[in-house]
């Protein structure tokens, strides 16, 4: 290069960086980036700085005590970090579920799934400078947390399901909200297409970025949207079937592209699967109790006739104080907001868990984004970031 008659060379600056920890631009992670230039060579990701200790925890309070702390690493997802754990405990416990309860419980989780969704769009939309779905984004998730927090009775972490069922029964004013929440979200999701996924710069920043094959995936152990993003047809309320899923229609929405862009199709697809679902729970539950008789029979009749006759909710009976399953383990899956979620839970027979172990899907996204990241341009950093759905207190568990 010459300026004012003299030949200049140009040698691309190479450093490191801290990227964070910091909140809300990067959330409670550092990621420690290599640069030549604005290319990123290497990129450590640090997690670590929000201190949950969920599992640890788990060693030190019964099983019923632990519903709100496995709970609190997703927030906006907290039914389904409810159902796997419960899943597994009931699996050690050996106790059936009425078929009310398990539509209950699908009805739950999806409804949490679309206010997640909802959330991590709204988290994208503003690390690559979209306030407007920023905003959207939050302001939509609000509908759906009202609506749990009627039909739960709380607002983030709900601890609506229980080893057996559930706590509260579907009221005619969770129905009436729900259909008027689907109407109004499809109607928004139009607003949302055209704003949003159809905005050139939107697709830019998206578009042949990050992009994750499907053999990268599978190797890599990418979950959920992430993985479908890739080509691979994978969920788990497909595979290994819980809740209500058997009986319901649905469908997986699967991209090839794998790039940050097919990430994003997949979830924004995916509200609209969780809304037929919502559409079939209330059209076809069945009637019937939402607590296993196993311990429905033990709640006094006094409290059965002012909590369940007269509101249609359970009240705990004692035996849930401090219960002690039977030695044994177990393993549950299920389909979270941002991908497949496992439990694993050793009972040694006293009235907390030997060990509590969650891989939560972004856990998972750790090592997807430390290799999607090698190669990506610095400025493409929160693109693949936020594609991917990252939440970090879920993976400091």
């Amino acid at each position: 290069m010459k300026s004012g008659g003299m030949e200049l060379d140009i040698v691309p600056v190479t450093g490191e960086l801290n990227v964070g920890p910091q909140h809300p631009g990067s959330g409670h992670m550092r990621i420690f980036v290599k640069l030549n230039g604005d290319i990123i060579e290497d990129a450590e990701i640090d997690p670590g700085y929000v201190h949950r200790a969920v599992e640890k925890l788990g060693e030190n309070r019964n099983y019923i005590h632990l519903i709100p702390l496995v709970e609190r690493p997703a927030i906006l997802d907290s039914v389904n970090m409810n159902l796997g754990y419960i899943l597994a405990v009931e699996k050690i416990l050996n106790v059936d579920v009425p078929e009310r309860a398990q539509y209950l419980r699908s009805f739950a989780a999806e409804i949490s799934r679309i206010a997640s969704h909802l959330y991590g769009m709204g988290i994208l939309a503003i690390f690559i400078g979209h306030s407007t779905g920023f905003m959207w984004g939050f302001g939509d998730r609000e509908v759906w947390v009202q609506i749990l927090e009627a039909l739960t009775g709380a607002r983030i972490t709900n601890s609506y399901i229980l080893p057996g069922g559930v706590r509260r029964d579907l009221t005619p004013a969770v129905i009436e909200m729900t259909k008027k929440a689907i109407a109004y979200q499809r109607k928004k999701m139009k607003d949302w297409e055209r704003i949003f996924l159809n905005n050139p710069n939107i697709k830019a920043r998206l578009q042949d970025v990050g992009v994750m094959t499907r053999e990268q995936a599978i190797e890599w152990g990418a979950a959920g949207p992430n993985l479908r993003g890739s080509g691979v047809y994978y969920d788990a309320r497909k595979a290994e079937p819980y809740g209500a899923y058997s009986k319901l229609d649905f469908e997986i929405p699967v991209y090839k592209e794998g790039d940050g862009y097919a990430r994003t199709l997949v979830r924004f697809e995916e509200i609209e699967q969780s809304l037929r679902i919502l559409e079939q729970v209330i059209k076809d539950i069945p009637e019937g109790q939402i607590l296993s008789d196993r311990f429905f029979k033990q709640i006094p009749p006094t409290r059965l006739k002012k909590w369940w006759e007269g509101q249609k909710r359970i009240v705990m009976p004692g035996y849930y104080a401090s219960f002690r399953p039977p030695k044994g383990e177990a393993i549950s899956r299920v389909e979270a907001g941002r991908g497949e979620l496992v439990y694993y839970v050793v009972s040694d027979g006293s009235a907390k868990p030997y060990r509590l172990r969650m891989i939560t899907p972004s856990y998972r996204s750790i090592y997807v984004m430390k290799n999607l990241l090698k190669g990506a341009r610095y400025a493409d950093l929160v693109s693949i970031y936020g594609s991917l759905d990252y939440f970090p207190p879920e993976a400091d568990r």
